[in-house]
């Protein structure tokens, strides 16, 4: 008996309902999640937390019209276990890292939660308009139990969109990575939005929405074998309509470049270049994201 093809791994799937004037994506993430992760070989507790930021990076993201857009989840603190995560998402592309402290995280439990690991920190999103070249920014409080809870209090406090955002990481079987959510907005402006939008909160569908949206567990989000229609159908096949958007493939997508690290160096004079340099004449380079080093030749940069 033949294993079941691998159902919408590495993909996002809007849609809207426009009775309810309200929009919602769908992503799950694998390979992509196995490559990032592998690279960096974090403890259990940083890999978890960085594949939930993937994932909700991925989630909100992928809502960009601008193609060549560019979102930016970064999550912060002074004395926390976790001094920095960085994720972003430009055009399909996923990458992410986490900074954090050895020794406070040796003292953490095995399952920290959000404050145990960020303490009094907060979370900034940024979208880069690359169409119209401007740049929206919001910080909140790292408040709540998950950085879902957290996104959350963004939407409303920075855009006044009601959203909701739920998702799971597990692993299978086989010891790979699967990671699946959840997004769900209320626009009664239109059920297409806007790239900034601005909305009531006490339109009566929304709390309809966000109920049916509350039952889809963590265990659907996260199992191969059930399409991201299912999951959509599961939730709202008793409304009058709903409309599935395109498709989103999603990859690991790193902008470091040996070229690129080496037009940078060469602004450095000659001198200093050399002070950078290992005993073998080459300037390491290291890009926390894709976690490779960059060996450049002092001489010739």
């Amino acid at each position: 008996m033949t294993s079941p093809a691998i159902t919408d791994i590495d993909e996002a799937l809007g849609f809207t309902i426009p009775g309810r004037h309200a929009r919602g994506r769908l992503v799950r993430l694998g390979p992509v999640l196995d490559t990032i992760l592998d690279a960096h070989a974090y403890p259990p507790a940083i890999e978890a937390l960085l594949a939930e930021a993937l994932t909700l990076t991925a989630l909100i993201g992928s809502t960009l019209k601008d193609p060549s857009g560019q979102l930016t989840l970064q999550a912060q603190t002074q004395n926390g276990v976790v001094t920095l995560l960085v994720c972003d998402y430009r055009g399909g592309e996923l990458r992410g890292y986490v900074q954090y402290d050895a020794d406070k995280l040796a003292e953490a439990p095995e399952e920290p939660s959000l404050f145990a690991l960020f303490g009094e920190g907060y979370l900034a999103i940024t979208f880069d308009l690359a169409n119209t070249n401007e740049r929206y920014q919001g910080i909140v409080p790292l408040d709540g139990e998950t950085l879902a809870q957290a996104a959350e209090s963004y939407f409303v406090q920075s855009e006044q969109i009601p959203t909701l955002i739920h998702f799971g990481v597990a692993r299978d079987a086989k010891g790979r990575h699967v990671a699946g959510g959840l997004f769900l907005q209320h626009l009664p402006e239109g059920e297409d939005g806007r790239e900034r939008l601005h909305t009531r909160l006490d339109h009566p569908e929304w709390e309809h929405v966000a109920i049916l949206g509350r039952t889809l567990g963590a265990d659907e989000l996260t199992n191969r074998d059930l399409s991201l229609e299912t999951l959509i159908w599961r939730l709202f096949n008793e409304e009058d309509e709903v409309r599935v958007l395109a498709r989103t493939s999603l990859h690991k997508g790193c902008r470091c470049d040996a070229d690129y690290i080496a037009s940078v160096l060469a602004k450095f004079t000659p001198e200093d270049r050399a002070e950078m340099a290992d005993e073998d004449g080459m300037i390491q380079v290291g890009c926390a994201f894709c976690a490779q080093s960059f060996p450049v030749p002092a001489a010739a940069a």
